[in-house]
């Protein structure tokens, strides 16, 4: 097992751990974002590809099982202004950006996934710790995740982490089908 930075050739599995990471969100989003003749996947593999924003390849850790890509971390940090939230904001987006905004000056874990065939095997505790590297590098003192309340896997993983509940929202479905009634923000402390 180890670690590597993205590449723009890891954009299709980028696009896959993300789409597992958001249960099912992104590929909602990117339906709407198609073109002609574009299919989702296409959408989520364009967006990996970008040289900037934060879901892209720069952004990227990809955890290796050998010569397989087993899981991939997205982490950046998140400055010290809030995000605006305008009238035209979509409603999916809205109680992500206000959590965000409670998690400034933090480096945001906005991915964290593994194949379901390599979990349990130590590659998300790996990633998150190279989040930490990442944001201590940075001269950032605290991480930041948002997870969905019904993903008890993950926010077990998260607690034993380190991590704990700093805020929650609802989630505004808008289409979008989950079991998930809210999003729960988790900090952690460098």
């Amino acid at each position: 097992r180890y670690l590597r930075r993205a590449e723009k050739d890891d954009a299709l599995a980028l696009a896959q751990l993300i789409n597992l990471a958001g249960e099912g969100m992104p590929l909602h989003i990117w339906r709407s974002m198609a073109g002609e003749g574009e299919s989702v996947w296409d959408v989520g593999q364009r967006r990996a590809r970008r040289e900037e924003g934060s879901f892209s390849y720069r952004n990227a850790t990809i955890a290796m099982s050998g010569k397989e890509i087993a899981g991939a971390l997205v982490g950046y940090p998140i400055g010290g202004a809030p995000e605006a939230i305008d009238r035209d904001t979509p409603a999916l987006f809205v109680p992500l950006i206000e959590l965000e905004n409670a998690a400034l000056n933090t480096w945001y874990v906005n991915v964290l996934a593994t194949y379901d065939r390599f979990q349990r095997r130590g590659f998300a505790t790996a990633l998150l710790e190279e989040a930490a590297r990442q944001a201590r590098a940075a001269g950032i003192r605290q991480m930041s995740i948002i997870v969905t309340d019904r993903n008890e896997r993950a926010i077990r993983l998260y607690r034993k982490q380190g991590f704990r509940e700093i805020e929650h929202r609802p989630i505004a479905k808008d289409g979008w089908t989950t079991d998930s009634e809210h999003y729960l923000l988790l900090i952690k402390d460098l």
